[in-house]
């Protein structure tokens, strides 16, 4: 009976030659659809370039990762990034979404953005780290935003570290969880 079956072999995806050509065009799509830091650009394309070398044995990397820096920097010199404006985009996002300042520089510094241009960025945006918190423990229903009293007590810690752990400083993250009722802020 099993004789009569086929096999089903599943078909190989055909490999796609990396060339200059190649690298430009997925890097031009990438940026049609986010915007983006030249350093995150170079480890998109890094990551495309070693998943390539890794099925082809006779691929030169050392000249795929010339191209990277030269695709990088054409982008940088076209306008098709700026690490100025990707932070302020991002940045914005993230106090938005009520995101400690710990948090944003962490991920600023994920993405390649210099410090400086954190600070700067930072500095001329107005944003109060506990109003933050408040809305973050809003969001997950913890701290005043228990149902009742006890529970709250019973999961004092877990909201204490729930508020840390987001990058809040530990005197907010008591401050927040001081507040007896929704309506004393």
């Amino acid at each position: 009976m099993l004789t009569n079956m086929k096999k089903i072999i599943p078909a190989t995806k055909k490999i796609r030659k990396m060339t200059l050509k190649r690298l430009q065009n997925i890097a031009l799509y990438y940026l049609e659809r986010f915007e983006t830091s030249a350093d995150n650009l170079r480890q998109v394309l890094k990551r495309r370039v070693f998943d390539y070398a890794r099925q082809t044995s006779d691929f030169d990397v050392a000249e795929a990762e010339q191209w990277i820096e030269d695709i990088v920097e054409k982008m940088v010199r076209l306008g098709y990034i700026n690490d100025n404006r990707y932070a302020e985009f991002k940045i914005d996002g993230y106090l938005n979404a009520g995101k400690p300042e710990r948090y944003i520089r962490q991920k600023m510094m994920q993405k390649g953005i210099g410090e400086d241009i954190v600070d700067e960025v930072l500095q001329n945006r107005e944003f109060d780290e506990k109003e933050m918190a408040l809305r973050f423990a809003q969001k997950k229903k913890i701290g005043p935003w228990r149902t009742d009293e006890e529970n709250r007590k019973l999961n004092r810690q877990k909201d204490l570290a729930a508020l840390v752990r987001a990058g809040f400083g530990y005197d907010i993250a008591q401050q927040i969880l001081a507040i007896e009722t929704i309506d004393d802020f």
